[in-house]
């Protein structure tokens, strides 16, 4: 029996989780490298899985990269407005959390992350291109987000070809009471306040 077979079952001693600050230090310490497909995920070191269905699991699919520049179109004029867009960039949801979704809507200027991480505070939304990856996505990762409250969680999801979109986090019980599912043919929205909302056709952000 493995470990990991173990630590499932409970028939071994609780594993000691990774803080953000030993993630950071394992980084500048050379232990791991800066870039490497990695997150902090509840204290584990967890490889980011950015492939396509039935593709090499360490490589990046095409689909899934087509998804990520196609996401970005719809906010990139936000900048004006005071917002940024951090694509697959880290963000610190906690003391043991520190996951790179595939894109985070952030309130402030390029300057205000000049010297510091974005955190929770600083999400207005944050999105994941799931492929490979839809049922970490749909489940561990909703989980994180929830948790840590942001508002709108969005899944561009490349099996279905559909969006997916998360409202009204819990993070007491770290789920979203809200899913509302945008298919081809229609569009979706994101609301960022009064006179500010965002309106893209569905068949826009998935790839052929």
């Amino acid at each position: 029996m493995s470990i990991l077979d173990q630590l499932t079952s409970g028939r071994a001693p609780a594993i000691v989780p990774l803080t953000v600050d030993q993630y950071h230090r394992m980084i500048a310490q050379g232990i791991l490298r800066e870039g490497d497909a990695i997150e902090l995920i509840d204290g584990l070191l967890v490889r980011k899985d950015r492939a396509d269905q039935g593709g090499d699991p360490m490589s990046h699919g095409p689909r899934h990269a087509s998804g990520v520049k196609r996401l970005q179109r719809p906010f990139r004029h936000l900048e004006e407005l005071g917002y940024q867009l951090h694509s697959q960039l880290p963000v610190i949801l906690g003391g043991t959390r520190e996951p790179e979704p595939d894109l985070a809507l952030l309130r402030g200027s390029a300057t205000d992350f000049d010297r510091r991480l974005p955190e929770a505070k600083d999400v207005v939304a944050i999105m994941e291109v799931s492929d490979s990856s839809l049922d970490f996505d749909r489940t561990t990762k909703q989980r994180l987000y929830a948790a840590a409250a942001i508002p709108v969680y969005w899944i561009v999801n490349l099996v279905d070809g559909q969006i997916e979109v998360y409202q009204d986090p819990n993070p007491t019980t770290g789920t979203y009471a809200t899913r509302t599912d945008h298919r081809l043919g229609q569009t979706v929205k994101l609301s960022l306040g009064p006179g500010v909302a965002i309106e893209t056709p569905v068949a826009d952000l998935i790839p052929a």
